[in-house]
């Protein structure tokens, strides 16, 4: 086995990420030479997920799974994360070829179910996988698991606010973050992490995993980003009626404050390019 490096968060229901970095894969990420930087958005094609309310769902994990009991919530955000993002990469005629129904929110959840023990799978450094055990996972499990699949070509990694900005550019990018406790209440209307009063002094509740959609706002000045000015959405998987209509927002500042614990991975469909 390669040698990682491995920050495990304490899994729960609806946090299930594991920061897991490979020094071979982080090799080939690409550095910011100056590509332009514009607001831009990405439009998952299937709805907004809820890994939690599995049965209020109509969702048992006893009939996905043989010997598995049921459960209302798991921690698999890392592949209902990989789940938005996939179906903005591919074709409705493709996802339904891999089984994925994006006009059915329960059946796409179940779908993410099935993608998240894939990725507990690939997860090889984990001695535990689901089912049956929620071990939680890692973003780039998960994109082993979408690249095994056939549904990408590749990922790559970046690791600075610039290359995270410049590859919005080309499609979305799945982030894996700590999650303190006080950013389950997002406040206002933009549903804003970084306006949470306190946010700082708040005890880390695990880890997460979500899918950047859009970069929303760029502030620039001719020394250029301006981070506090410079907004990411990010779509959540714990259902519509969470934040903005199931997604919240962070400023680069935030990113920056944040850094040493984030991961992005961007799963990539170039062939197609």
């Amino acid at each position: 086995m390669p040698d990682l490096d491995i920050t495990q968060y304490t899994v729960r229901p609806g946090l299930g990420r594991h920061m897991v970095l490979d020094e071979r894969s982080l090799a080939y990420r690409r550095r910011y030479t100056g590509e332009p930087i514009k607001p831009v958005e990405w439009t998952p094609k299937v709805p907004v997920l809820d890994q939690q309310d599995l049965l209020a769902q109509g969702i048992h994990t006893s009939q996905l799974f043989e010997g598995v009991a049921d459960t209302d919530a798991l921690g698999s955000c890392t592949a209902n994360a990989a789940t938005a993002l996939i179906s903005i990469l591919r074709t409705p005629e493709d996802l339904a070829a891999a089984g994925l129904d994006v006009t059915d929110p329960v059946a796409a959840e179940q779908w993410a179910i099935g993608l998240y023990s894939d990725a507990t799978h690939r997860d090889q450094w984990h001695d535990q996988a689901w089912p049956a055990t929620d071990c939680g996972s890692s973003g780039l499990g998960v994109a082993k698991a979408l690249r095994g699949r056939g549904l990408i070509d590749q990922y790559g990694h970046a690791t600075t606010a610039l290359e995270l900005c410049r590859d919005l550019q080309n499609g979305p990018v799945l982030m894996g973050m700590p999650w303190p406790a006080a950013f389950f209440e997002p406040v206002g209307s933009l549903a804003l992490l970084d306006e949470i009063p306190d946010w700082s002094s708040s005890p880390i509740a695990g880890g997460h995993e979500v899918c950047i959609t859009a970069l929303e706002a760029v502030g620039q000045d001719d020394h250029g980003l301006i981070y506090d000015h410079t907004i990411l959405r990010v779509q959540n998987s714990w259902s519509a009626s969470w934040g903005d209509a199931g997604s919240f927002r962070m400023s680069l500042a935030l990113y920056q404050t944040l850094r040493d614990q984030i991961d992005l991975v961007q799963p990539r469909l170039d062939a197609a390019r």
